[in-house]
């Protein structure tokens, strides 16, 4: 979950800092205080595109950076170790934007192009919102929704294993009958080919070996010179090495202790450097004593190098792949050979992977569909709650055409809308507001919430458009989704605050002839102002405090 957000000269932001909490955590304000700052923070600082404008008039730069709480299980945690960017289950994401500079990225202190901050956002915040924000907009996450509400993710995953593997033997096959024609010139190119990376024989973690051997041996006049320089001065020295020079500074302050005890101490130091010395001293004569400078060596060093370095050349990969690229070749060398062998062996397993892969699919085309009837209904019900009536959610699942595979399955998932009584469903983004779009992610990620991979969503304009009842509904489902998952709600509905389990106020203020935005925790007695705010307006009586009151004692209750 998000737990931190720090923002630096961002638009009207001069400073801004802010912890969050678990639950639901509800962002009031005056219209233009800079409630959606928040959310246009979010989203630059997980990568999205942006220029310079947004830095704050008179400032060079803008900082950002959101801190999340991850467990090692969640998948924004398995991207992280993919990338060995993981740490200790947080994730610090920071982003630097310049007058006259590139925009600048950071993952856990270490930089990384925007592309990964897109990647990685994609696991850590779903905006619902304006549609560009939207992951319910993309077709595979209505996919992944779907099928992680019908349970079946690994099955899933398991079927893309077997497309994968079918894939590959489908290659293998389709290179051995094109290399049928001209058979002979390819066997006797393989086999030189493998010859010759069998007769260097690389071994695993070899290169580096010889490497440091290498640069030991190619620089042994200098170490044997400097390491024998170092031990003369600590030790060999007849005059004035270090050991003599702190021996005879022992005895003299052996002698001056008579004077003065205090000076016990020092002794005691000084013999302590005596013998840090004397043991380093030993330990540089065992390196001079182990130390082998033969010629010899370094030239079949060099040779070794050269040859490795020669092969990974001809064959066009870094010389730590050129294991691999002899298993390859040695497996082409073998298909080839034994032709008519493989040709049927590889017609064979493709034939037994494409069965397993129609059997997994059937067994997931099935669970998609008794879930997708199901997961529709229940969405559709919500809706009419959300201020929906008559709306229809649908989940189209469309076969892919005949004979064609699909790496998740036989078919295509989307979710289609109706948001009015007699309008035919459509996909989401051709007839849902921003609002009702919010909504319509609301009611989904209430349903899935048991579910669902984004531990943080921000909600915003899910309120626009509704008021009383419908307000108190939405807010609850809010709430509710708060127990599963962190969610972030702008909200002008004081139903919708009320259900909020932390509660930050946006304010725009003037000062120094500049006008910024600022953001604060409030406390208990503060909610019930700002709430009476949002439902009386400028004059606040205490009959809409009392109203205040009982709306957050309900919300608690």
């Amino acid at each position: 979950m998000l737990s931190h957000l720090y923002i630096r000269d961002f638009t009207i932001v001069s400073q801004l800092e802010v912890g969050l909490h678990a639950g639901l955590t509800v962002l009031t304000g005056e219209t233009g205080a800079g409630k959606s700052i928040i959310i246009d923070a979010l989203a630059l600082v997980l990568g999205q595109r942006a220029d310079n404008r947004v830095i704050r008039h008179g400032c060079q730069r803008t900082e950002i950076t959101a801190s999340f709480e991850l467990t090692p299980a969640s998948d924004a945690a398995k991207w992280l170790a993919s990338n060995d960017l993981f740490g200790d289950g947080e994730c610090v994401v920071r982003r630097i934007i310049e007058l006259d500079k590139a925009t600048k990225g950071f993952i856990n202190g270490r930089p990384a192009p925007m592309q990964m901050l897109r990647e990685l956002g994609d696991h850590l915040v779903d905006i619902h919102g304006q549609h560009e924000h939207q992951s319910l907009l993309k077709r595979d996450n209505q996919r992944q929704v779907l099928d992680d509400y019908s349970e079946i993710s690994d099955e899933v995953d398991a079927l893309a294993g077997v497309y994968r593997e079918l894939n590959s033997l489908q290659d293998r096959l389709a290179t051995l009958r094109a290399q049928k024609a001209d058979r002979s010139a390819r066997i006797e190119l393989l086999q030189y080919q493998v010859q010759e990376l069998e007769a260097l024989d690389l071994q695993p973690d070899e290169i580096g070996q010889i490497e440091e051997e290498h640069a030991r041996l190619a620089n042994g006049a200098e170490l044997l010179e400097g390491v024998q320089s170092i031990a003369h001065g600590l030790y060999d020295s007849e005059t004035g090495s270090v050991s003599q020079v702190l021996g005879h500074s022992v005895q003299k302050l052996e002698h001056l202790a008579e004077h003065d005890p205090m000076l016990g101490e020092l002794i005691n130091l000084l013999t302590e450097a005596s013998i840090q010395v004397d043991e380093a001293a030993s330990g540089l004569h065992n390196y001079l004593d182990d130390l082998e400078l033969d010629p010899q060596r370094l030239d079949w060093l060099d040779q070794r190098l050269a040859a490795i370095q020669d092969l990974s050349r001809k064959h066009h990969v870094e010389p730590e792949a050129l294991p691999g690229v002899l298993q390859q070749l040695r497996t082409e060398l073998s298909d080839i050979e034994d032709f008519d062998v493989n040709l049927t062996k590889l017609e064979h397993d493709i034939e037994s992977h494409r069965n397993d892969y129609l059997q997994k699919a059937k067994i997931i085309s099935d669970a998609r569909n008794t879930s997708a009837t199901k997961l529709g209904a229940a969405v559709t019900a919500s809706m009419q709650e959300l201020g929906m009536q008559g709306g229809q959610f649908e989940i189209a699942i469309a076969p892919l055409t005949e004979g064609e595979l699909g790496a998740r399955g036989l078919e295509r998932i989307e979710f289609l809308v109706s948001a009015n009584p007699g309008q035919p469903p459509m996909p989401l983004n051709k007839v849902a507001s921003g609002g009702e779009l919010s909504r319509i992610s609301l009611a989904l990620q209430v349903i899935t919430a048991t579910v669902g991979r984004i531990p943080t969503l921000i909600f915003d304009e899910v309120d626009v458009g509704i008021g009383g009842r419908v307000a108190e509904i939405v807010g609850q489902q809010l709430r509710d989704l708060g127990q599963a998952r962190q969610v972030l709600c702008i909200t002008h509905q004081a139903q919708v605050a009320a259900k909020g389990n932390q509660h930050l106020q946006v304010a725009k203020e003037s000062a120094d002839g500049e006008t910024v935005s600022r953001i604060k925790p409030l406390s208990e007695n503060e909610r019930v102002e700002e709430i009476a705010r949002m439902i009386g307006g400028i004059e606040i009586s205490q009959q809409t405090r009392d109203h205040a009151e009982d709306m957050l004692a309900r919300a608690s209750a």
